[in-house]
């Protein structure tokens, strides 16, 4: 049975996602902080055709509460088929306005908590000798853009953590790559000024072809979706 983890999956691209991977009939992990909304997500899980379906309690901010969740996961489910590390923030305000508490927790949410679950899981990952990891980017790992300082050195950093990991995968039988999105009609575009370009579903189907699918001669990629 495959066994996949998806990250912020309250919403957005996490809850898609997660019904993607609900629709191929696998087994889930559903981490986030508890709320009605991780409850819907996995409720609709199980509807969609998840085969199991469980949610991971964890404050992305909390190295102690994510380490706990991938244990949870390694005794529930075994080593993961597939880890997606989708959940994300981001506060638009200028360099000189953005506190030292709004840039360490979107460093902390975005970058650290995946190098935290990815430690935590990859040795039985490599024990098993399978696995993919993927890491959901952005445009913005690529470029900077106004007001988005925190974000987009998040996004830039996890990219490197990425291509490292990558490096570090070679002919292991694991790979890892990054998804790279542009605008997505989701609810962190609202007020940045951008129109949507893709819908979350889209970013959802190519995630879960990275996760599942595509040979892992991708290791290391990084790919980027601009939309339409």
């Amino acid at each position: 049975m495959t066994r996949i983890l998806v990250t912020g999956t309250s919403r957005g691209i996490g809850r898609a996602t997660a019904l993607a991977c609900a629709a191929r009939g696998v087994e889930l992990g559903l981490l986030g902080r508890p709320s009605p909304a991780q409850t819907e997500t996995r409720e609709l899980c199980l509807k969609a055709g998840a085969t199991r379906a469980v949610s991971l309690s964890a404050d992305a901010t909390r190295i102690d509460q994510l380490e706990h969740a991938a244990a949870e996961f390694l005794a529930t489910f075994g080593a993961p088929d597939a880890v997606i590390h989708n959940a994300g923030v981001a506060v638009r305000t200028s360099i000189e306005n953005t506190s030292v508490d709004s840039w360490q927790e979107q460093l902390q949410i975005n970058l650290h908590a995946p190098f935290v679950l990815t430690r935590a899981l990859l040795p039985a990952m490599r024990e098993r000798g399978t696995g993919r990891i993927v890491f959901v980017g952005s445009i913005s790992s690529t470029l900077g853009t106004a007001n988005l300082a925190a974000y987009c050195a998040s996004k830039w950093g996890l990219v490197g953590l990425m291509k490292s990991l990558a490096a570090e995968l070679t002919d292991s039988g694991l790979m890892t790559c990054a998804v790279l999105p542009g605008s997505v009609d989701t609810e962190m575009l609202v007020g940045s000024g951008f129109p949507a370009r893709m819908s979350a579903e889209s970013v959802a189907q190519t995630l879960l072809h990275y996760a599942l699918d595509a040979p892992l001669a991708h290791n290391g990629a990084s790919i980027e979706m601009f939309g339409t």
